[in-house]
């Protein structure tokens, strides 16, 4: 399976304000090549507290994709909190919850995966996933869920949008948090692939070292 991680940061490497609140990073053109990117892959992949804060759709947008696919919206969410009105339960696509085990319970529109004792299991749910036939896996945040596939080193590539701001602060999160790396020998090295700007900001595109 190939993981790819896409996300978008300030020039100060922010992903939203200091008190955790999304603001607006992308500009338009961007907006349309993440919609082109969802499209071309089997499934995307949030964790729990981007459906909180965001409740995003993680559909593909016809306005940017003619014939849009409808990828898989899998939800990394280990003690099942997702909110009944969650927009990836409207039933438009299908939809995967991952959680951890004793967890279960019936929710509609989507099916329940009880992967790991005490969080998610993600190689195991990578093996499962693939089973399935989801090939290509795109991951859109939050900053937890990068850390842990960039830490385990199940990423392929890293897909990082500088917009043309600044955030400040330093509580505000970046793109990727958890514990963090220990020491200078753990810290994950990246190859750049290609730079490009795309209208006032600029793609970086990097290859995870493994």
């Amino acid at each position: 399976m190939r993981v790819i991680i896409n996300c978008a940061m300030s020039v100060d490497g922010k992903v939203a304000l200091p008190s955790r609140v999304q603001t607006k990073i992308s500009n338009e053109e961007d907006m349309k090549r993440v919609h082109l990117l969802r499209n071309e892959c089997d499934a995307v992949l949030v964790g729990i507290n981007t459906i909180i804060s965001d409740d995003p759709k993680l559909t593909v947008n016809e306005r940017c994709v003619k014939n849009p696919r409808k990828p898989v919206r899998i939800v990394l969410d280990s003690k099942l909190r997702i909110p009944d009105n969650a927009n990836v339960l409207d039933g438009s696509a299908s939809t995967i919850i991952a959680v951890t085990d004793g967890y279960s319970r019936k929710i509609k529109n989507a099916e329940i995966i009880e992967c790991g004792k005490y969080s998610v299991d993600l190689k195991k749910l990578l093996r499962i996933l693939d089973e399935r036939g989801i090939k290509k896996l795109l991951v859109e945040g939050g900053s937890t869920t990068i850390w842990s596939f960039l830490n385990q080193r199940l990423a392929d590539e890293l897909m990082v949008f500088v917009g043309s701001v600044v955030i400040g602060g330093e509580k505000s999160p970046t793109p990727a948090g958890g514990e963090g790396v220990k020491s200078f020998e753990e810290i994950l090295p990246l190859k750049l692939i290609d730079v490009k700007r795309i209208g006032d900001g600029v793609l970086l595109h990097y290859r995870v070292v493994k």
